[in-house]
């Protein structure tokens, strides 16, 4: 502990005596400074021993003491030692009944004690108090490395809990609790996610404290990572500010968790590579081959059924119409915080990344990214958080582009295509499945299709495509303008007949037409396009066509 005036009393070497404020001695002492002047506040920083002899005060006057006694009170002066049988042999009563009414504490300093001895006593109690504080900080240190290596970040935030006599915990990057010492705390920690994510918003190194009459403790948020985008945080809860020891604890905290969490640049290269050497030998057929190079990093993945996820950064709506752009967005029904593409650089392929692997470390469940570009392609476990992170994500974003007051405008949007469960021998036919529901997702504007959607569905949304309706109304041209001139009803008489499967009668009901008038209208269709409708190709290529000229 820092020097206290009680401490400079109880010195034996110092001889003080107390003449008021004996009820205020366990104050901390920051430095013992002497000053006669009859003003010395603007020199003082809050937090001193003042030490005078009254040799331009007017010690006897106790209006004058009144004010001079309020004035060191209000800068932070936190003891007054008077030196008698320099300028009076006694502390004059005026001095003494100032401090007494403005609580400050008075020290009566002995003749035979000089002021520069009890500078002295204060400077040694400080700097013993600074080397005490750094060595227990290194002995912190010493423990949370220890738990950091023999208990991973669950034992460093066990050992941070007692160093700092209040509770931890660690986030991960998307705000969820990944740990919490004590037990009790993780409920705590988890009611600060709305705080952790304003810190996110920030680069890194950040940090914010968190406190108030509706906060219970005292809480400072630490982010954590080299990146520019925090890969975790760290909060330190206590009932009261950190001590220089406690400080220590915290900086060495956050260096090991930052160790921990931030791996570093040369093993991700790494793993990128065998990600995407495994990825490619699925997707050539070699399982066998693929299984071997996954070993453990990525071989429990191949041991169950997994999905095939494709997802695509496209241009959006900020990068064709200049809008604000918000910070993020919360889905109403997911609860996924979704940054906006200021905070991912522009690319929510990063923001989605970073969602999988979140999931899938809380989880302990291995998850393959790999990035293709503009895409990314990842295999999960089927059922598994990471597959249902992927998709809550995608559809947290489609949902906040579709909210106008939220004023989102993503300078990228993302398109996500997801397989059907497979195993490694499929893998290839998986990746085509979500090729093909990333393609109709891209169609329709969603930013999310599942494959077994579409094999649930119809063909017939399929039909929006804008290549298919210019073949379309390519192939039925002639006939419009046909009708457009007033000399009958092809189009209408076409489809009717098709709709029949080429029944005369029921077709030409259906159009409220004699039979022979309906037999006329199709010679008239075959002379124009020049195609017989014996033909079931034809037949086939004409309903597209009018489904296609129809379908929204």
């Amino acid at each position: 502990m820092p020097p206290t005036l009680a401490s400079l009393v109880h010195h034996s070497a110092l001889k003080l005596t107390v003449r008021a404020g004996e009820d205020r001695l366990d104050v901390p002492v920051r430095w013992a400074h002497v000053s006669e002047l009859a003003d010395p506040v603007p020199y003082m920083e809050g937090g001193e021993l003042l030490l005078i002899t009254a040799l331009k005060l007017d010690a006897e006057d106790p209006e004058a003491m009144r004010r001079y006694v309020r004035r060191l009170v209000g800068a932070g002066v936190v003891g007054l030692g008077f030196a008698v049988g320099v300028n009076y042999e006694d502390i004059p009563k005026a001095l003494v009944d100032a401090c007494a009414q403005e609580g400050l504490p008075l020290l009566e300093v002995p003749r035979r004690t000089p002021f520069l001895a009890i500078s002295k006593a204060v400077s040694a109690a400080i700097a013993a108090d600074q080397y005490r504080a750094v060595t227990a900080g290194f002995a912190a240190q010493r423990e949370l490395t220890r738990q950091a290596l023999s208990a991973g970040p669950e034992g460093l935030l066990t050992a941070l809990a007692v160093q700092v006599d209040g509770w931890a915990a660690l986030y991960d990057a998307s705000g969820a609790v990944v740990a919490a010492a004590p037990e009790w705390a993780g409920r705590r920690a988890a009611r600060l996610t709305a705080e952790v994510e304003r810190l996110r918003e920030r680069s890194a190194p950040a940090s914010s404290v968190v406190g108030g009459p509706e906060h219970e403790d005292r809480v400072e948020l630490h982010s954590l990572g080299t990146g520019r985008r925090p890969r975790a945080a760290l909060a330190v809860g206590t009932a009261a500010a950190l001590g220089t020891a406690e400080r220590y604890a915290v900086h060495s905290a956050i260096a090991l968790l930052t160790l921990v969490t931030e791996r570093s640049r040369s093993l991700q290269a790494a793993e990128q590579r065998i990600g995407t050497a495994v990825l490619r030998m699925l997707l050539a057929g070699e399982p066998d081959h693929a299984r071997a190079v996954a070993g453990d990093l990525y071989g429990e993945l191949l041991d169950a059924p997994f999905r095939m996820i494709v997802a695509e950064s496209l241009p959006g709506p900020a990068a064709r119409t200049p809008v604000t752009t918000a910070k993020s967005v919360t889905a109403a029904k997911s609860g996924v915080a979704v940054p906006a593409a200021a905070d991912m650089g522009g690319d929510p392929l990063g923001g989605l990344t970073e969602t999988v692997e979140s999931a899938a470390a809380r989880s302990g469940e291995a998850v393959l990214v790999v990035p293709e570009g503009e895409r990314l392609v990842v295999l999960a476990a089927d059922g598994g958080p990471a597959v249902a992170a992927c998709v809550e994500y995608a559809m947290a974003l489609e949902a906040a582009r579709a909210v106008p007051e939220q004023a989102v405008a993503e300078e990228y949007e993302l398109v996500v295509g997801l397989s059907a469960p497979t195993g490694p021998i499929a893998a290839a036919a998986a990746y085509k499945q979500a090729e093909q529901a990333l393609s109709v997702a891209r169609r329709r504007g969603r930013g999310f299709v599942e494959h077994e959607q579409l094999a649930a569905g119809s063909v017939l949304p399929l039909l929006a495509d804008d290549a298919v309706k210019a073949f379309a109304d390519g192939l039925l041209r002639a006939l419009h303008e046909h009708d457009a001139t007033g000399r009958g009803d092809l189009v209408a008489s076409l489809r009717a007949w098709l709709s029949r499967h080429g029944q005369w009668d029921a077709a030409a009901a259906d159009l409220g037409v004699h039979r022979h008038t309906l037999r006329y209208r199709m010679r008239r269709v075959e002379e124009i396009l020049g195609r017989s409708l014996d033909d079931p190709d034809v037949r086939m290529e004409l309903w597209l066509a009018l489904k296609a000229t129809t379908t929204e």
